[in-house]
């Protein structure tokens, strides 16, 4: 069963990689998917910071081929394949989703998320750059990228200005980022992953500009940063 579920994971990685080739890709949701209409969104990333999915495709397959070589049947490789490969699954669908029905692609986001943050939690020690970092850089990506969904969704609902909207986003995926780094200190590309969105937060709030925007991101990013190398110092 465990070198089942290793054949499977890379099948996953590898249809998960294909979707923006078969699709038209994406690049954040079109302004007029929303009732009210969002154009530059202060919590959106510039359109440059999705170009880091091409690393975490290439990535995933890498250390999804390297466990089922080498590591088909360690256990704590075993540990982390069910959680991902159910993540891995759902966002082979989230594309197509994406540009039909913002409010179901917010849902399965999060799915995703939830599952791939459980892969990186149950990921054994061993292997850290075919098994962990991969994870992480993806789930740290999915962090960002769940949380400006909730946002877009409330300014896009008119429940919230885009600001304040924006504010609510970055809080939530400072909050996910903050328990993730301090639970995976051994992982360092969980907090990369979402300083990358969050940089990309701050060059879009740049012009027009967002004050409040701009400050929690950039303050954001100097935590994280700021914790990303002390778990890098510190033994593990």
């Amino acid at each position: 069963m465990t070198r089942v579920l290793a054949v499977f994971t890379l099948t996953m990685a590898i249809g998960f990689a294909l979707v923006p080739f078969v699709t038209s890709g994406f690049n954040g949701f079109a302004p007029d998917q929303f009732p009210m209409p969002q154009i530059d969104p202060p919590v959106q990333p510039a359109g440059y910071a999705f170009s880091i999915w091409g690393l975490i495709y290439l990535w995933l397959i890498a250390g999804a081929g390297y466990g089922l070589v080498n590591r088909p049947d360690a256990p704590g490789w075993h540990a982390a394949r069910p959680a991902l490969l159910v993540s891995l699954l759902l966002g082979m669908f989230w594309i197509p989703l994406a540009q039909v029905s913002v409010p179901w692609a917010t849902v399965v986001i999060w799915l995703m998320l939830v599952t791939a943050l459980a892969a990186l939690l149950r990921a054994h020690r061993q292997d850290r750059l075919w098994l962990r970092e991969p994870i992480g850089l993806y789930a740290g990506w999915l962090t960002a990228a769940s949380s400006v969904s909730v946002g877009l969704m409330l300014a896009g609902y008119g429940v919230t200005g885009p600001s304040v909207a924006a504010l609510i986003a970055l809080a939530l995926a400072l909050v996910i980022a903050t328990a993730i780094t301090r639970a995976r200190p051994d992982t360092l590309a969980y907090p990369l992953g979402v300083i990358w969105a969050l940089i990309g937060v701050v060059v879009q709030n740049l012009a027009p500009l967002d004050p409040a925007t701009l400050g929690l991101a950039t303050i954001g990013i100097a935590a994280l940063g700021l914790q990303a190398w002390r778990n890098a110092r510190a033994p593990h």
